[in-house]
């Protein structure tokens, strides 16, 4: 198998702290710049899995950087550089403690949530009727939050949200605005390339001088479902599963295999040829969504490469 980079211990000049993420880890620069390294973790059901998936991280990255560029003129986002393929760097900022899920069809946590009778979801009611992948009449907004105890996300309502004081109302207007927009733009994107953008999460922080900005991943396969758009009617008419492009295939791989990240499930084998097709999953998702042809970087020594090109840009700084 291809080397892959599951884990960091980088030493850059200035750096003051690491925070390692699921799938990113983040380093502080002077408290004021991050540096965040998207490695080959693959993460579901909030369960890392036991082996890494080729080029995963410079997929993520890529697609998310190309995504705060093609957004930047609706919404500000922390990015001022890439000088390695799996890195970013931007604005160090004070993260909201909500992600902003947003959905345009009934699909996956939501279908499953409907299918168990539920037609509230995060304070947003679900029509009647509706079978799994159908579209709403309108995309809903469906928060996240961190659960006190432990590491999952735990569905919140927005007057919970504020109640709480999670996030102030003024602030919320902002994010659910914020959210609307990036969520148009990702569809027109997607729908360019045949894809349907069906539900998504943005996570959003506020910089040093108070402003609101987009941070982490935008529009991945990660944070993303896609459909393709081609046959959608067809499948939905015939209740046949969409053809998707997202780590819902992982899952779902995951499910059919006994595992649901439940206490005292154990991981199956990924084999080899599992993760291999992973890695071309997350390929075919790469230039499905960007338009273009992917170039893998040389992973002969993924930790010196990205040392060298970050302590490079630092130094120009």
């Amino acid at each position: 198998m291809l080397n892959t980079i599951t884990h960091t211990d980088f030493d850059f000049p200035g750096q003051v702290h690491v925070y390692r993420g699921k799938v990113r880890e983040v380093y502080n620069i002077k408290n004021d710049l991050l540096v965040m390294v998207a490695t080959d973790r693959l993460s579901a059901f909030d369960v890392v899995m036991p082996k890494g998936i080729p080029y995963k991280g410079q997929i993520l990255n890529q697609i998310a950087t190309s995504m705060m560029k093609a957004t930047e003129d609706l919404v500000p986002n922390w990015l001022l550089a890439t000088p390695d393929p799996n890195v970013a760097v931007g604005h160090l900022c004070e993260p909201f403690k909500v992600e902003m899920v947003i959905r345009g069809y009934l699909s996956g946590h939501a279908a499953r949530e409907y299918k168990a009778g539920k037609r509230i979801l995060c304070g947003v009611a679900m029509p009647e009727g509706m079978k799994e992948n159908d579209k709403f009449p309108q995309p809903i907004i469906t928060p996240a939050t961190k659960a006190e105890m432990g590491d999952h996300d735990e569905d919140i309502s927005r007057e919970d949200i504020i109640k709480r004081g999670i996030v102030s109302e003024e602030d919320y207007l902002v994010l659910e605005d914020y959210t609307k927009k990036l969520f148009q733009r990702g569809s027109e994107i997607a729908a360019k390339r045949g894809l349907i953008l069906v539900d998504t999460k943005y996570e959003f922080g506020k910089t040093k001088e108070g402003k609101i900005v987009l941070i982490d991943e935008i529009h991945t396969p990660d944070s993303s479902r896609y459909f393709y758009a081609e046959g959608y009617e067809e499948r939905q008419a015939k209740g046949e599963p969409q053809k998707q492009l997202s780590k819902e295939f992982v899952r779902q791989w995951l499910i059919a295999n006994g595992f649901q990240g439940k206490e005292g499930q154990t991981v199956p084998e990924m084999t080899d040829a599992y993760v291999e097709s992973v890695s071309e999953r997350y390929i075919e998702l790469y230039e499905n969504i960007t338009g273009e042809t992917f170039e893998k970087a040389d992973v002969s020594a993924i930790e010196s490469r990205i040392d060298k090109n970050v302590r490079q840009y630092l130094s120009s700084l």
